[in-house]
């Protein structure tokens, strides 16, 4: 889903007013204009289009510093198109085509995509490199729904910062972060937080009402193979 841009300003700022509230150095700074994303983009993800949404964000000049929760990390426009497309061979039984979405964010044993076009479009996805796990799933229906429920975890004290590592981590001493969470922030969906989903029925839930392709999921390794081999293709068409 693709909001109003002014809705997602609003739900960036709400943000970082409440992790700079808990704790995190985040300088500010003025909001800078509207840059259109390099060429690459349109030839790496085979879009002729890029939603604003996604080039106002990515036009901010966000510190390199990890501003998200459990010291996630903005990653800029890809400039290394083998390392792009690889990286997006794990995201198997998307209800959308594997090459329309770009990543957006990197939390190391997770990442968050921004999809690019068709129905899906603006729609945040997540993928998680533990093996075995084939976690493809929805994180938020849109960007600024996923800023807005990052900083509901902030309020609710699901989210706090750690004074040790300089970043907003989940709340510690749970033994089940999806039940914290649950718990501290029920009208949030659980995916939105980059946490490990433990529960593998509880994850194969959520991608059913994902749109995820089940079969694939459950072919797993079979299934990365084939769309792995799909992107070494797409690179040498591309010359990457």
């Amino acid at each position: 889903m693709l909001d109003d841009v002014r809705v997602l300003r609003d739900a960036v700022a709400e943000y970082r007013a409440a992790a700079t509230a808990a704790g995190l150095d985040w300088p500010s700074h003025a909001e800078a204009p509207v840059a259109q994303p390099p060429d690459l983009v349109y030839r790496l993800f085979d879009v002729d289009h890029v939603a604003e949404q996604l080039t106002w964000f990515q036009s901010q000049k966000w510190p390199p510093r990890r501003l998200l929760p459990n010291g996630g990390w903005i990653m800029p426009w890809p400039t290394n198109g083998g390392e792009e497309l690889d990286t997006l061979a794990i995201s198997i039984g998307t209800p959308f085509p594997w090459r329309h979405q770009v990543r957006l964010f990197n939390f190391e044993h997770l990442v968050y995509t921004f999809v690019l076009a068709g129905d899906h479009e603006g729609e945040i996805w997540r993928y998680e490199f533990t093996p075995d796990v084939w976690g493809s799933a929805r994180a938020a229906t849109s960007l600024a729904a996923l800023f807005s429920g990052w900083t509901t975890g902030i309020t609710a004290g699901a989210v706090v910062y750690d004074e040790l590592n300089g970043w907003l981590q989940l709340r510690e001493g749970a033994q089940d972060d999806v039940a914290m969470l649950r718990e501290r922030v029920p009208d949030v969906d659980f995916l939105t937080f980059p946490i490990y989903v433990a529960d593998e029925s509880l994850l194969r839930a959520r991608q059913r009402e994902c749109g995820v392709d089940m079969d694939c999921i459950e072919r797993g390794f079979d299934c990365y193979e084939e769309l792995f081999d799909t992107v070494r293709a797409t690179r040498r068409s591309l010359g990457i």
